[in-house]
């Protein structure tokens, strides 16, 4: 990592993070929001860190196994770090899935949080 930018230093390492706590816990995830952060999984958006936390809560699966396939990251003009995931996903005995996730992190009290973030499914309906 000695050669990589500051900025994708940090968003490499927020992104191995943020995926160790959801394969592992993710009710522990908490800790990478602030109260003002406002992801959208799939189309429905939370905002607030009780609203994140109870969607997290009510996932219906209890393992879940991320892949990281790709991950870019971008400095940004107000100092915040873009970063976006490409990888797969394995719930129990379904097929493996791939899916998209873009954080957009900031330093707030010197630690790295996500106050956005878009998830998606990588599928593809037709017709």
């Amino acid at each position: 990592m000695g050669d990589k930018l500051v900025w994708e230093q940090i968003g490499f390492s927020f992104v191995q993070h943020y995926y160790q706590i959801f394969n592992n816990g993710r009710t522990q995830l908490g800790a990478v929001y602030i109260d003002t952060s406002c992801p959208t999984w799939e189309g429905q958006q939370c905002q607030d860190k009780a609203a994140i936390m109870e969607k997290l809560s009510s996932l219906l699966f209890q393992k879940i196994q991320h892949s990281i396939t790709a991950q870019d990251h971008q400095s940004t003009p107000d100092s915040c770090i873009l970063s976006m995931v490409v990888g797969q996903l394995k719930i129990k005995k379904d097929p493996i899935m791939e899916f998209h996730q873009i954080f957009l992190l900031k330093n707030i009290n010197d630690a790295w949080v996500c106050i956005s973030d878009m998830y998606r499914l990588a599928l593809h309906h037709f017709g």
